[in-house]
């Protein structure tokens, strides 16, 4: 499962992420809460993990709707309805309460529109899964969601430094190279039949 990290403080949101990904979760932080609800709407996370002093609840929870949210709570701050934790808080306890608040998420389904296609490939966010002519590709979850983002904006050319806030969550979380060798690894696994278009000085694109 995906989830969104919105955190003020590095260190702490680099700490949540360790203890996630151990858990097998597959978090995205994000320290500038001014990007978090557009990274919220184009991720579209299983679930967020918000740190109420960004202020920016409201508009996460919009844009991540209908994301399971918990929110970190300061002393002295009234906690929204919903899963909360106090803060300072244990890492152990901030993954009980996620783990609740997943298994009492009842999702509501997704539009049949929400399968992505462009020629043979097809991306099936419900199952999270890449097929190509019908046959199964094995992505990792970095690759799936810059895959899905370039397939919902089709013929879009986007900057390496777009693509890093988009899918990465700040443009200063990774080199730009790093969009380079994971659009090099996805067309490597997806073969003759790849959508995706290098457009030389600019960025990439995805033609559908």
């Amino acid at each position: 499962m995906t989830v969104l990290v919105v955190e003020h403080d590095p260190s702490v949101a680099d700490l949540i992420r360790l203890y996630l990904s151990r858990e097998g979760y597959h978090p995205h932080p994000v320290t500038d809460p001014a990007s978090a609800a557009a990274v919220a709407r184009r991720l579209r996370p299983d679930a967020v993990v918000l740190d109420l002093t960004t202020g920016v609840h409201r508009e996460v929870a919009e844009a991540a709707r209908p994301a399971v949210i918990v929110s970190v709570v300061p002393p002295g701050m009234t906690p929204p309805a919903g899963h909360t934790v106090p803060r300072p808080f244990s890492p152990r306890a901030l993954l009980a309460t996620l783990g609740r608040a997943l298994r009492g998420h009842q999702a509501e389904p997704p539009p049949p529109d929400d399968v992505l296609h462009a020629g043979d490939v097809v991306l099936d966010p419900r199952t999270r899964t890449v097929t190509v002519a019908g046959a199964p590709k094995a992505v990792t979850a970095v690759e799936f969601e810059l895959l899905a983002f370039l397939m919902r904006n089709p013929g879009r050319v986007f900057g390496r430094e777009q693509l890093l806030a988009a899918v990465w969550g700040s443009a200063e979380s990774a080199g730009v190279r790093t969009v380079d060798v994971h659009i090099a690894q996805l067309r490597a696994k997806l073969g003759a039949r790849s959508p995706l278009r290098t457009v030389r000085g600019v960025g990439y694109a995805a033609d559908l």
